[in-house]
């Protein structure tokens, strides 16, 4: 298997997943934007975008698609649930609310606060932040009375909503999360998998806005 990663991309969450199943792999780790600094990557892949990954003649784009096709192709149900499970649905909608309900407004504010900033789309920026926030009460309510996301463990449903939480960090979104989804956070990106797989590559840092 091989992953193309950028530090504090999306990337984050199937190389995290990578690391918990103790599974072995390639990583080529490129600087961010990939599309504009190593542009022989659009050879590999056209989108220009990470995570991507192939195994064998698999190929891959999504990043929390990776993350469940490595429990489901490798059968490391300890991170994931059997379709026969009662909280099967639960966890994949957790899965992909990660991407398509929280990361979304955060790839938009990010690109209007840092990479494209100008003053009249100072205020895009600032209604998808609040959309971010906004889309957190679901979570937050859940994580008032459970320690996981899902069967009082840890799954890679955690791993792709903690990524768009730690990214939110870094956006500097995270003074308007609750408490207990901060705490939560903190218990997921204590794990010695995360430590290493946020390890691998500069950090991904963000310019103080104007």
């Amino acid at each position: 298997m091989k992953l193309w990663h950028c530090a504090g991309s999306r990337s984050l969450r199937p190389l995290w997943a990578l690391e918990e199943m103790g599974l072995e792999y390639e990583l080529e780790i490129l600087p961010f934007p990939p599309r504009v600094f190593k542009k022989d990557y659009l050879d590999v892949n056209s989108l220009g975008t990470v995570p991507y990954f192939v195994d064998g003649d698999t190929h891959m784009t999504e990043s929390s698609a990776i993350c469940q096709y490595l429990v489901d192709r490798y059968q490391q149900f300890d991170f994931g649930l059997r379709p026969d499970h009662p909280e099967y649905g639960a966890y994949l909608n957790w899965l992909h609310h990660a991407d398509a309900t929280l990361t979304f407004p955060q790839t938009i504010s990010m690109r209007y606060y840092y990479l494209e900033p100008t003053p009249e789309k100072q205020a895009v920026a600032d209604d998808y932040a609040k959309w971010f926030i906004a889309r957190l009460r679901r979570l937050d309510a859940h994580l008032l009375e459970h320690e996981y996301l899902v069967d009082d463990r840890f799954t890679v449903a955690d791993i792709a909503v903690c990524y768009a939480l730690n990214f939110a960090r870094v956006l500097k979104l995270d003074e308007h999360i609750k408490p207990q989804t901060l705490s939560y956070l903190e218990r997921m990106t204590a794990r010695p998998a995360f430590a290493r797989a946020d390890a691998m590559g500069e950090p991904l840092q963000m310019p103080e806005r104007g």
